[in-house]
C-alpha cells in the first residue's frame, strides 16, 4: 500500500479513473511523479481544503499517457507529470467559484482554469502547479465554441 499523497488525499484518490479501471489501464505514476502530486497537494489542495473546511471532490489528479490519450486530454496535459488537479465540490455547500477565486487570490500555481460552466460558477476547477520560480499564476475560463475547447486569459 502506498503513503498518502497528503493529509486529505489519499494514493487511491490521486490514481483513481473510471476510464482507467473500465479500459484496464495501470495508472501508476513514478517516483518523480509522485513526489509533484505530494508537492501540488501541499501548496495548493491542502490549503484550500483547510479554507473550505470541509471534503473537495478530485475529478482527476493523475493519468499516465495510455489514460490521458483514452480520454482525449492534451498531449502536454501537467495531469501526466503529476502537476495538475481537477477540483469539485458543487455535490457540497460550497461552490466551484469558491475554490477558483481562493486559490486566485491567495494561492501560488502554475494555471488556473475556469472549467465552462457560467458566470456565476465553473463546473470544475483546473489547477496546476510547478514550483515557485516556473509557476504563471496564469488564470483561464475553458469555453465550447464551434464544437472545440477554446481557452480565454481572464
Amino acid at each position: 500500500m502506498k503513503e498518502n499523497i497528503s493529509d486529505f488525499c489519499t494514493y487511491k484518490e490521486g490514481i483513481r479513473s473510471i476510464t482507467a479501471l473500465r479500459l484496464d489501464i495501470k495508472n501508476i505514476p513514478n517516483k518523480n511523479q509522485l513526489e509533484a502530486m505530494k508537492i501540488v497537494a501541499k501548496e495548493v489542495f491542502v490549503p484550500t481544503r483547510e479554507f473550505l473546511d470541509r471534503p473537495i471532490g478530485i475529478n482527476s489528479f493523475f493519468r499516465c499517457p495510455e489514460l490521458n490519450k483514452a480520454i482525449g486530454g492534451s498531449t502536454r496535459s501537467q495531469h501526466c507529470k503529476g502537476q495538475a488537479m481537477d477540483l469539485d465540490v458543487t455535490y457540497g455547500h460550497n461552490p466551484n467559484a469558491k475554490i477558483f477565486n481562493y486559490i486566485k487570490d491567495n494561492l501560488d500555481f502554475d494555471q488556473l482554469i475556469w472549467e465552462f460552466g457560467d458566470d456565476e460558477n465553473p463546473d470544475w476547477v483546473h489547477v496546476s502547479y510547478v514550483d515557485k520560480a516556473s509557476n504563471r499564476n496564469r488564470c483561464l475560463r475553458a469555453i465550447r465554441k464551434d464544437g472545440k475547447v477554446h481557452y480565454e486569459v481572464i
